[in-house]
C-alpha cells in the first residue's frame, strides 16, 4: 500500500533527474511485477504492469513540479532581421535552474547563472531576465547583426530539450533606383523602364505598379546575378506602351522589410507629339529647302562674280589695247605727218597761185600796141586796165622763176 504524505513544497525533496526516476520505476514494474499486489486470475501480472506504466507517467508529470529536476518550457523562435539592428531570442526555463548558455553557430557566447547572473564576454551579446512565478526567462540580444551572424542560436540548460534552440535569419537591403524620374512620350510609343536593385541578400522579389494597380508579370522580367561579399542584383525591365501620364513604381521586397522598398518615375504623355512630329518634319523640310536655295544662290553669286571679274579682266585688256591701238596710230599718224612734211617741204613763202600770176602778167599784154578792129566805137581811145585792186602784201625775196607750180593737197 502506498502511504500519503503531506508535501510542503519543492524543497522537501530531492532534484534528480526526471529521465533517471523513470527508469527506476519501470525496472521495479518489470521485476516485481507492479506496485500493486495481485489479485486472482490469469491476467493479474498484465493489469499490474499497466498500472505501473500509468503510475510512471504520473509521476514524471509530477516530480519536476516538486523540484527534482527542471526543464525549457519555452524556447527561443525564429528571427528575421536587417543587417545593422538588434535581434531578441527568449528562453523560458522552469524553476529549480542552475545556469543558461547561449550559443550562436554552436559557440557559447552568453552564460546566466542562477547565483551570479549575466556573464557577457562582448558587448554585442547581452541579456535582459525576467521572473513570472515560478518561472526564469532570459533574453539573449544580439546588436548590430551582420550577415555572417544568420544561422542556428541555442538555448542550453545541460539537459536533455526539444525546443531549445532557433534560426537567425539577418538580411540586407541594397539600393533601388530607376534611372530617369520623369520621361515624356509620345502617341504610341513602346518604352522600356529599368528598375535597378544592387547590393540585396537574399535577391528582393520585383513587383511594378502602374499608378495604383498592380501590373501583371507577363509585362515585366527580371534577372539576378550574384555581386560582392555575397550580395545580389536584381534587374527589371518593364515594357509599355502608355495612353495618359501615368506613374510607375518599383517595388523590391525581402521577408525583413517592413514595407516593400520603391522607386517611382512619371510618365508625361504629349498629346502634341503628331504635331510636334508634322513640325520637326516641315521644319526639317524646310530646312532642307533653304540649304538647297541657298547653295543654289552662293553658285550663281559665284558665277556672276566670275564673270564679272572676268569682263573686267577682258575690259582692262581691251581698254589696254585700245590704248595701244591709238597710240600706235598717233604714232603712225605722227610719222605720217613727219614724212609728208618731209615730202612737202617746207612752205614756200613766194608762192603765188596761177591766177594772180596771170593777172600780174597782163600788164605786159596791155602795153602791146592796141589791135585795130573795125568794131572800134567812140572809146576807142578809152586805157583799159586789168591789174587788180587787191595785191598780195609780202614779196618774194628771190627773184620769181616763171617755172609752173602744182598744188597738191595732201589728205
Amino acid at each position: 500500500m502506498w502511504r500519503s504524505h503531506k508535501v510542503t513544497g519543492p524543497k522537501s525533496f530531492p532534484s534528480f533527474p526526471t529521465s533517471s526516476v523513470l527508469q527506476l520505476l519501470l525496472k521495479h514494474a518489470v521485476t516485481t511485477g507492479g506496485f500493486l499486489p495481485q489479485g486472482p486470475g490469469e491476467d493479474a501480472p498484465m493489469e499490474s504492469f499497466q498500472k505501473s506504466i500509468l503510475l510512471a507517467l504520473l509521476l514524471s508529470a509530477w516530480l519536476p513540479g516538486l523540484g527534482f529536476c527542471y526543464s525549457i518550457t519555452k524556447g527561443p523562435e525564429n528571427a528575421t532581421v536587417l543587417a545593422g539592428s538588434e535581434a531578441w531570442f527568449n528562453c523560458t526555463v522552469s524553476a529549480g535552474w542552475k545556469v543558461i548558455i547561449w550559443l550562436s553557430k554552436g559557440s557559447p557566447v552568453l552564460t546566466v547563472t542562477s547565483s551570479q547572473g549575466s556573464l557577457e564576454t562582448t558587448e554585442r551579446f547581452t541579456s535582459r531576465n525576467y521572473t513570472s512565478g515560478d518561472q526564469f526567462t532570459s533574453e539573449l540580444i544580439i546588436h548590430n547583426t551582420q550577415l555572417s551572424d544568420s544561422g542556428r542560436v541555442e538555448c542550453s540548460i545541460q539537459q536533455p530539450s526539444d525546443n531549445n534552440f532557433a534560426f537567425l535569419s539577418v538580411q540586407v537591403n541594397g539600393s533601388l533606383l530607376i534611372k530617369n524620374s520623369t520621361l515624356t512620350v509620345k502617341e504610341n510609343q513602346t518604352i522600356e523602364i529599368v528598375c535597378e536593385a544592387l547590393g540585396w541578400a537574399p535577391a528582393p522579389d520585383i513587383a511594378w505598379m502602374r499608378n495604383d494597380s498592380l501590373v501583371d508579370k507577363s509585362s515585366y522580367g527580371t534577372q539576378q546575378s550574384p555581386g560582392s561579399q555575397g550580395l545580389h542584383n536584381a534587374l527589371s525591365t518593364l515594357t509599355l506602351t502608355p495612353r495618359d501620364t501615368e506613374v510607375l513604381t518599383c517595388l523590391a521586397d525581402i521577408e525583413a522589410l517592413p514595407s516593400p522598398q520603391n522607386a517611382t518615375v512619371t510618365l508625361i504623355f504629349d498629346n502634341s507629339a503628331t504635331e510636334n512630329d508634322y513640325s520637326e518634319d516641315s521644319s526639317s523640310t524646310w530646312v532642307v529647302v533653304l540649304a538647297v536655295v541657298l547653295s543654289f544662290l552662293g553658285i550663281v553669286l559665284l558665277i556672276v562674280v566670275i564673270v564679272v571679274a572676268v569682263r573686267c579682266c577682258l575690259k582692262r585688256r581691251g581698254s589696254t589695247y585700245q590704248n595701244e591701238i591709238r597710240k600706235v596710230s598717233a604714232e603712225k599718224k605722227k610719222d605720217g605727218d613727219l614724212e609728208n612734211n618731209q615730202r612737202s617741204g617746207s612752205e614756200n613763202l613766194g608762192y603765188i597761185p596761177e591766177e594772180l600770176w596771170n593777172t600780174e602778167q597782163s600788164p605786159r599784154l596791155a602795153s602791146l600796141p592796141p589791135m585795130s578792129s573795125k568794131f572800134a566805137g567812140p572809146e576807142d581811145n578809152l586805157h583799159i586796165s586789168s591789174v587788180p585792186k587787191v595785191r598780195p602784201q609780202r614779196r618774194p625775196d628771190y627773184l620769181m622763176s616763171p617755172k609752173k607750180i602744182r598744188n597738191v593737197t595732201l589728205v
